[in-house]
């Protein structure tokens, strides 16, 4: 659960926030992956969320089930395969459709597990156009894209290496999924693929509980089965001495903070909301965030019975909720 959002959409500090996610293999596995449902929604109505998807059929379901909705955000779903050319592919559509790839199963090693082979079976082969999200977004006038979900089955890093042009000029965080062994032939592996996103600028902040995979029923309560894939999560630092120049405005601060809270990266977010009002809101009061941090910070019993005065965030806050004070 996010722990600024909230007061901070009350307050009106997100009024001028516009936030675009690109959910890049759009077809929905789990509640999780309905954006709108998790804590995207408090940036509405300025949400905009693509989703991309080479299934045709997915993506005219995920359409008709948003517009039937009561939702206040914008959703579209472009049935279309992104990769890091434009042109003509194959894509190899499994038994499990969201196993589906561009990257044919690798099944001489998926064999060797219990249950993976009946998803990745191959069921059918097929011709489909693909082409990279920096030709799409030209294309459409696409300027920002500020959050990338990844998940297309190996081939990650062909998506990230087809949107290069939009990751340096306006992403600010990425969830990708990875994998540690080859599920897919001639997939890229979590290493070249932490390699490529730290190049672009980004910090490893999370990685989400590992699969699995079993070899028999048997197995250790300690170690049960072999770690094959996983998904993480990578943010942009605008404190950072190497930062790029558009990442170190307050507004894209603010903004970092505000993707960091969606995240439920609260820590972060806390520490960009405090640069923000002690670096910029001296001369911009819009940057004042200090009341927000007091009332969230206030929810926690535990800093309240402490005294929250003495919370260090408090402390260093403390001219700034004087004159924020003498304002209201």
């Amino acid at each position: 659960m996010a722990f600024f959002l909230e007061n901070l959409q009350r307050s009106g500090h997100l009024d001028d926030i516009n936030i675009t996610i690109g959910n890049i293999g759009s077809r929905p596995t789990e509640q999780s992956d309905y954006y709108g449902s998790e804590n995207w929604h408090l940036f509405s109505p300025n949400l905009t969320i693509l989703g991309f998807d080479a299934d045709p059929e997915a993506c005219k379901k995920a359409n008709e089930a948003f517009s039937q909705s009561q939702n206040n955000w914008n959703e579209f779903h472009i049935p279309i395969a992104l990769g890091d050319h434009n042109g003509l592919d194959t894509l190899y559509v499994t038994k499990e459709p969201m196993c589906s790839s561009l990257l044919e199963p690798n099944t001489e090693f998926l064999d060797r597990f219990l249950y993976l082979t009946d998803l990745v079976s191959i069921d059918y082969r097929e011709e489909v156009t693909i082409s990279t999200l920096d030709s799409f977004c030209e294309i459409e006038e696409i300027e920002e894209i500020d959050f990338l979900k990844i998940d297309v089955q190996g081939a990650g890093l062909q998506v990230l290496k087809g949107a290069e042009n939009l990751i340096k000029r306006s992403v600010f965080a990425i969830q990708i999924e990875v994998e540690f062994s080859p599920l897919y032939k001639n997939e890229a592996l979590f290493s070249e693929v932490d390699q490529y996103i730290r190049s672009q600028g980004f910090v490893l902040f999370d990685m989400f509980i590992p699969q699995r995979g079993v070899r028999s029923p048997i197995t250790s309560k300690i170690r049960p089965g072999q770690v094959l894939w996983t998904d993480v999560i990578y943010l942009r630092d605008p404190l950072a001495k190497e930062a790029l120049t558009w990442l170190t405005t307050p507004k894209s601060i603010f903004k970092m903070a505000c993707i960091a809270d969606a995240l439920e990266f609260t820590d972060y977010a806390l520490e960009l909301l405090e640069t923000v009002t002690l670096q910029y809101s001296p001369q911009d009061l819009k940057f004042n965030l200090s009341q927000t941090i007091v009332q969230c910070l206030s929810t926690i019993p535990e800093i309240v019975s402490e005294g929250i005065e003495n919370f260090p965030t408090i402390q260093r806050l403390s001219s700034h909720l004087k004159s924020q004070s003498s304002i209201q």
